[in-house]
């Protein structure tokens, strides 16, 4: 059963407003006033109110603009003489749901009743289609954040384990893989590269000796000086990297390539496989380039001993004659310096 508030400030009109409304079966409250009418619709809630205009105190247009405020939603019905009619055309431009003039037709009372409750149990659907709709929406892109999350993760463990085949056959340690994804994410941050940037390189940079999969154990694992020629066949792993990674569509992969095949070049163009110079060089490279080398120094290989983090630094940042601080971009050797106790402590968290 719908419910209806009368206010009206004489007794007569109120109970017979009332009472044509029970008659047509709806539950009616009444108020005197509309102070008191604001109290109720603050309380109850109301399908539809039938208000007068000329009360004391608050009239029924103050009345029109609180309820607006306390319940948005809710018709408000206004009752007028034809001396303020004017006030009543008013107040529809205010937001009233009808007016009815006095005396009225107590079938037109009704109609009218029913007409706003009808508008009221229509916006109420409206707003719960829209709530459902609103949770549905948050349910499904809930879901949706999930499943990219686990393929997000799928993505980084195919990616870990595709390039453990690389590095175990050269470092017997999937350490290297994993420091090369904090070193790129750090490095790129304190760059303050875009954040999509900072994901992809993150994920791209472990990628970037897939290329020595090619390369013959007899020279990739060889415990001596490298010819030459051996030299030139390493070299290779860049380019095979890049071509393992080529015609992807998607941008992870395409920056993976572009690591793969850049991340020997050097900023002063001595570097390999196409000796790029400064800017020719992709950023990824540029990146990866610097986390490489601060790694091959640190770590152990059959042939040397690793240096400390303080000899590292020092040979980035001063050069030993075969790494020079010419050979990297000054950005971001500027930026490693600026983070180099972060590079030190990912080294010592993730070795072994």
């Amino acid at each position: 059963m719908a419910t209806v508030l009368v206010v009206d400030d004489m007794l007569y009109a109120r109970e017979a407003s009332a009472k044509i409304l029970q008659d047509a079966e709806y539950d009616v409250y009444s108020c005197k006033n509309a102070d008191e009418a604001l109290t109720s619709i603050n309380n109850i809630r109301f399908d539809a109110v039938l208000s007068d205009i000329k009360m004391p105190g608050l009239s029924g247009i103050d009345f029109l603009e609180r309820s607006q405020v306390l319940c948005p939603d809710l018709p408000v019905i206004l009752m007028t003489g034809y001396a303020e009619l004017d006030a009543a055309i008013n107040a529809v431009k205010k937001g009233a749901f009808d007016f009815i003039t006095k005396p009225y037709d107590p079938d037109y009372l009704v109609h009218s009743v029913k007409k706003a409750i009808d508008h009221k149990k229509f916006k109420d659907l409206e707003k719960n289609y829209r709530n459902l709709l609103e949770e549905e929406i948050k349910s499904k892109t809930r879901e949706l954040s999930s499943s990219l999350s686990k393929l997000k993760d799928l993505n980084r463990e195919m990616i870990y384990r595709l390039t453990f085949v690389a590095e175990h056959r050269d470092t017997d340690t999937g350490a290297h893989i994993s420091r090369m994804g904090l070193y790129a994410n750090k490095l790129a941050e304190q760059l303050e590269m875009p954040a999509d940037f900072v994901d992809m390189i993150t994920l791209s940079s472990p990628m970037h000796d897939i290329g020595k999969v090619a390369i013959p154990d007899n020279i990739l694992l060889k415990q001596g000086a490298l010819t030459a020629e051996e030299f030139d066949i390493i070299k290779t792993h860049t380019t095979i990297g890049a071509k393992m990674m080529s015609a992807s569509s998607h941008k992870c992969v395409q920056m993976s390539e572009s690591v793969a095949l850049y991340h020997h070049e050097r900023w002063d163009g001595t570097g390999y496989p196409n000796r790029l110079k400064g800017t020719d060089i992709p950023m990824e490279g540029r990146i990866v380039m610097i986390c490489d080398q601060y790694d091959a120094l640190r770590s152990d290989r059959p042939y040397k001993k690793g240096f400390t983090h303080d000899e590292t630094l020092s040979i980035l940042t001063k050069g030993d004659g075969r790494t020079m601080p010419h050979h990297f971009d000054p950005d971001v050797l500027n930026a490693f310096t600026q983070i180099e106790p972060l590079f030190d402590e990912l080294f010592t968290k993730n070795s072994g």
